[in-house]
């Protein structure tokens, strides 16, 4: 999933100073979930410069669902995911994008799930201006000390411990230099519904 130097990923896209990235996870296929609905294929064909995913893959038919859209992926091992297959998997990635340093991890390890605090604390572990996190199937964005949290949802809308009935989500990030825009779409019963929330770096 990723080329790692000196325990960080080297992405030739950090040279791009705009770019649109996809961020999502938590896909449970096949057993929570068949495919990522088409509306949400058909919109990201061929746009895409790079995948952030914060794992829960499952199964090899979700990578390739993915790797459709984008062959550039960093991935992170979800609780979930096989450890026959998910062995080289990291628990954690930290990447450069425009001049975001972006940590990725996928959330069962944030206790309570999604505490602010708790996640708080892997953003300065993994000194990065952006943490993106999974692992509660629920979109959530904030602002913290100047630093951008972003958890994605689950792009298939499978099922979670907390909630049976989840609305399927992803997040497009628009990196152009220190400025980001962050596009979440979620899939209303037939229609896609668009929201944002910009993020620009602290100088």
């Amino acid at each position: 999933y990723q080329r790692r130097v000196h325990g960080e990923t080297s992405c030739r896209l950090n040279r791009l100073k705009k770019m649109l990235v996809l961020v999502t996870g938590d896909l449970h296929i096949p057993h929570r979930a068949i495919d990522i609905p088409a509306k949400f294929k058909k919109m990201m064909q061929g746009k895409i410069q790079h995948i952030l995913c914060t794992g829960n893959l499952v199964s090899k038919e979700a990578e390739n669902c993915l790797r459709q859209i984008c062959s550039d992926i960093n991935c992170v091992k979800g609780e979930f995911d096989d450890p026959t297959t998910s062995k080289d998997t990291p628990e954690y990635v930290v990447v450069k994008l425009g001049n975001f340093k972006i940590g990725l991890i996928h959330g069962h390890q944030i206790v309570p799930w999604g505490d602010k605090e708790s996640l708080s604390i892997w953003q300065r572990k993994l000194d990065v201006d952006v943490l993106v996190y999974g692992g509660t199937h629920q979109y959530k964005t904030f602002e913290y000390e100047g630093k951008f949290f972003i958890n994605p949802g689950s792009i298939t809308g499978a099922f979670s411990y907390l909630d049976s009935d989840v609305t399927p989500s992803f997040v497009i990030l628009d990196i152009n230099g220190s400025h980001l825009v962050n596009y979440l779409y979620q899939l209303e019963g037939d229609e896609v519904k668009v929201k944002k929330k910009e993020f620009r770096k602290p100088e």
